[in-house]
């Protein structure tokens, strides 16, 4: 009877407000799904206003979750030995900031297009319940739920992408993102279960501990699951080989849903990335610190030489500049990650500094994308000359979006999130890396500021050499959630701008 009475329980107990933020996010999202049946057509937009509130709501719920002190979903009532399958610590409630911020930005731009272009009940469940899955991300703390987060991130995003019906570049772009993203999942799969046979535990600290007493038998197995564990995950950073479906699933896709991808999307991979090598592969630093180091250069050259190549008369050349864009971005925020191989866990926060001022400036310049496509709807760069003779406020916002972007003033947000990111390399040794980064901010600074120079250039009048009509003002045609959208990133980025501490306090503090 004592025995029995000393028995651990094995049921495990749930910390709601723990779980609050995703599981708000994913009911909201069912309660969407469900109304769409009853709502009639002409009031289909209470869907979207509906999903904004549950989005905004979902945020407020990280406030009493500030401290980053709870777990739940324990093997043992002690959670100080964090065999937790969730925890809600600092880089958990920073990264679920990042993604439901930006899921409540892709939302607002969206509402427009749900109204007469996109059915609405299916495309707001599909990103709420995207949203849910990027959200639970960064608190998973076992295989388990890191692979069923990145799918369930994953899974709503191909059919986000092909939701346009009837449109063949849709659907293709549709097409390429789930052969890619099918491939990487499975590569992931066969490494978890590699990693898993090897340790016998999914729970990421007690992989940790157990890799680096694996048995002489196993040590095949368990580097085969690692490297296939981090191939996986590059292929959802965009990293370069990795990243050949970026620009045509962000052309094909609505301009909402690339916005999405370059930011949310981003973050998903990269949270599953930092989370498999700090937190579960420590004592395999000396395989994926060199490997993600020299995917980091790959991934900014390649970015940067593609965007650079970039013809303005083209047609969707803004979105495709914005797509190569982000994958040289993608570079420089794997440097950290490789940076913590070689010195500490710490190096990270850099990685979660640079992503919090990407996320508002790269969502900023899409929204005044979206602006100029309302009556440019082909979207080429050339399209924004003269921009600021006819919308002074969209030219404005979009030239310190890309400011930011370069690194340059007034975007001082952005030059200090490059530079911190520089300096982790040069502290962890990697001074050919630092030169390589070094080299791809002069080449990113030219086709960034010949952007920028050209929406302050005269309109062009000859005949034949820009579609007819001006783009509208802000104040007139756009819908007011497009303009609420431009206004909420310009805001973050001048905040952060002009206290960068409240980005980069997190690139001098460990997170986990």
């Amino acid at each position: 009877m004592t025995a029995t009475a000393a028995a651990p329980s094995l049921v495990q107990s749930v910390d709601w407000l723990a779980i609050a933020p995703p599981t708000l996010t994913a009911a909201v999202a069912l309660a969407v799904l469900v109304a769409d049946l009853f709502v009639p057509a002409a009031r289909k937009q209470l869907l979207g206003w509906t999903s904004v509130a549950g989005l905004a709501v979902s945020l407020l719920l990280l406030v009493p979750l500030r401290a980053g002190d709870r777990s739940t979903f324990c093997l043992t009532a002690d959670t100080q030995l964090r065999a937790c399958s969730y925890t809600a610590d600092q880089f958990t409630l920073v990264i679920q900031f990042l993604v439901l911020a930006g899921a409540l930005v892709t939302a607002l731009l969206s509402l427009a297009d749900t109204r007469d272009r996109l059915p609405a009940g299916e495309y707001w469940f599909l990103l709420l319940s995207s949203a849910a899955g990027a959200a639970l991300m960064p608190a998973s703390r076992d295989l388990a739920t890191l692979v069923v987060a990145l799918e369930v991130a994953s899974l709503p995003a191909f059919a986000l992408v092909g939701l346009r019906r009837g449109d063949r570049m849709s659907s293709e772009s549709a097409l390429k993102f789930f052969l890619s993203s099918v491939t990487a999942t499975a590569v992931t799969l066969l490494g978890v279960s590699f990693v898993y046979a090897a340790t016998g535990t999914l729970h990421l600290t007690e992989i940790a501990q157990r890799l680096g007493d694996v048995p002489d038998q196993l040590q095949t197995l368990a580097q085969a699951g690692v490297a296939l564990t981090l191939v996986g995950f590059a292929f959802k950073t965009a990293a370069v080989p990795f990243h050949f479906w970026v620009p045509d699933t962000y052309v094909g896709a609505p301009l909402p849903v690339a916005a999405y991808l370059s930011v949310v999307g981003k973050a998903v991979g990269f949270t599953g990335l930092i989370l498999v090598t700090v937190v579960a592969f420590p004592s395999y630093a000396d395989v994926w610190g060199p490997a993600l180091a020299v995917l980091a250069a790959l991934t900014m050259t390649v970015g940067n030489v593609a965007a650079l190549r970039q013809v303005s008369t083209r047609a969707w050349s803004a979105v495709r500049l914005l797509a190569w864009s982000s994958v040289a971005q993608a570079g420089y925020l794997l440097v950290p990650i490789a940076a913590a191989a070689y010195s500490s866990d710490d190096q990270i926060g850099a990685t979660v500094a640079y992503a919090l001022m990407y996320a508002a400036v790269n969502l900023g310049a899409f929204a005044v994308v979206a602006v100029v496509a309302r009556t440019r709807p082909e979207a080429r760069i050339a399209d924004f000359r003269g921009l600021y003779a006819a919308s002074p406020a969209a030219a404005l916002a979009l030239g310190f979006f890309l400011l930011n972007l370069a690194g340059l003033p007034p975007g001082i947000i952005g030059l200090f999130a490059k530079v911190t990111v520089f300096s982790t390399a040069v502290d962890a040794g990697l001074g050919w890396l630092a030169v390589i980064m070094g080299v791809n901010v002069v080449i990113a600074l030219y086709y960034y500021l010949r952007w920028t120079a050209l929406l302050f250039r005269a309109p062009e009048t000859a005949p034949g050499s820009a579609p007819e009509g001006e783009p509208r003002t802000l104040g007139a045609g756009v819908p007011a959630p497009i303009t609420l959208a431009v206004a909420l990133t310009a805001v973050a980025g001048v905040v952060l701008s002009g206290y960068p501490e409240f980005a980069l306090r997190f690139a001098a503090n460990s997170l986990f």
